[in-house]
């Protein structure tokens, strides 16, 4: 039987080196004088990056999570299944690229595409429901990485209708609610997206250290309900400027400060960690896994600063916001996805000369990413003084004066995609020879 999951895989690789490469060409726009339409136009390379990154994350949870659920069942509806979803992506993936390149626009931030093309993506998701559910069954009691599975799953589908209410005209009328409801979606989807993909680190834990106890602790789900429970209602801190109810403002700061839960379990867990990655130090899968771990503390404790009303104020807007969204992305994320790719698609390393080069490349990747996100930052604090009226100067002034920042941040993109590049190509080929079930 063809491993569906696999295929999926695949192309998550495909839509991921696609979108380090539309963010190189997005980033060699801000060195433009005049603007520039069509393909090549920052207008067209902004979603063509962000749709690929972000369906490519999309598309590896679902291949993950498809691997891991197959071989529970191989009847004649689980492959029916499996097939209308993988048929409906893809039509869905193709639909959406062949809108970005024709330049039927038409949707709203991160989904600007033919909504037409929202449609498959939304059956494709209900087909892949039913699958897990036949799949999975409900004889046997759950873990904690298949109920943030299905939490994902649903949530995703609630928030994807969400997405498309301003189709009709009540909502698209009321330029608040509309405005409020675009930017709590954007949130939540990210909150959905997360839940699928860190059961897949869940997972992998779980197989990596051998112990399936800790998947079944009160503990992991305390923090999966703390998780879910920010999924539902932090969103409130992307519409601390707009005039909503306060209550929503006040429950979403609240919210969002239960993360410091999370932050003092890392820290506190730190020491046995640190023994751990000796350990497993060069396993490659675990490897990722521990970056994974260590950019979730970054970006946490950035994401709990921008989460207080005083410092979003200033934030809002500016690169700080898009340097979070890239450490997430790209961090945590990303990180995930190289760790269960190398896990499920298990290459060999032919030699001592190959592993060395995947070491370097690792931690090459690791610092270049590192200051890639310090160099957003800087051009976001110029941004910042410039929009609250602390610098008294033109945009193209505040433009010039971050150039230093600029430049940096288009020569560390590069080097990222150079970098990441080579081990998203280097699974794409290894996993060719992983189509079977094993």
């Amino acid at each position: 039987m063809k491993n569906i999951g696999i295929i999926l895989v695949r192309i998550a690789l495909l839509l991921l080196l696609a979108g380090l490469f539309f963010g190189h060409l997005a980033s060699e726009t801000y060195q433009m004088t005049e603007a520039k339409n069509g393909v090549l136009g920052f207008l067209s390379l902004r979603p063509l990056h962000v749709s690929s990154a972000y369906l490519g994350i999309i598309t590896a949870g679902l291949g993950f999570i498809s691997i891991v659920i197959q071989k529970r069942k191989n009847t004649f509806l689980s492959k029916l299944l499996q097939y209308s979803h993988l048929a409906l992506w893809v039509i869905a993936l193709i639909g959406i690229f062949y809108s970005y390149f024709t330049g039927d626009f038409g949707g709203r931030e991160y989904w600007e595409f033919n909504p037409i093309w929202a449609v498959p993506i939304f059956v494709s998701f209900i087909i892949f429901l039913i699958y897990y559910l036949y799949q999975l069954g409900f004889k046997e009691k759950w873990n904690v990485y298949q109920w943030m599975w299905l939490t994902g799953i649903i949530f995703f589908i609630f928030t994807f209708i969400e997405n498309y209410l301003w189709l009709f005209p009540y909502f698209r009328s009321h330029f608040i609610a509309d405005m409020t409801l675009q930017w709590k979606v954007n949130g939540s989807l990210v909150g959905a997206v997360n839940q699928i993909i860190y059961g897949v680190a869940f997972y992998l834990m779980e197989k990596i250290s051998g112990d399936n106890k800790t998947s079944y602790q009160k503990l992991s789900f305390a923090l999966y309900f703390l998780g879910l429970f920010n999924l539902m209602f932090n969103w409130g801190h992307h519409i601390y400027l707009l005039p909503t109810e306060k209550i929503i403002h006040y429950i979403a700061y609240a919210v969002s400060m239960t993360e410091w839960i999370l932050f003092i379990r890392i820290f506190y867990k730190w020491n046995k960690q640190i023994k751990e990655n000796k350990q497993h130090y060069y396993f490659f899968p675990y490897r990722f896994l521990m970056a994974a771990d260590y950019w979730v503390i970054i970006n946490l404790g950035m994401a709990l600063l921008m989460s207080i009303p005083a410092i979003n104020l200033y934030t809002h807007g500016t690169h700080i916001t898009v340097a979070h969204a890239m450490g997430t992305t790209i961090g945590i994320n990303t990180m995930i996805i190289l760790a269960a790719s190398f896990y499920f698609i298990k290459p060999s390393f032919l030699s001592i000369k190959t592993l060395k080069l995947n070491s370097l490349f690792f931690w090459s990747t690791q610092l270049i990413l590192l200051t890639f996100l310090i160099s957003l930052i800087g051009m976001g604090i110029q941004r910042a003084l410039w929009q609250v009226g602390l610098k008294k100067s033109t945009f193209s002034q505040m433009t010039q004066a971050s150039s230093l920042w600029t430049l940096l941040f288009i020569i560390l993109g590069t080097l990222l995609m150079i970098f990441m590049g080579y081990f998203i190509i280097y699974l794409i080929l290894k996993s060719l020879k992983k189509n079977q079930v094993t």
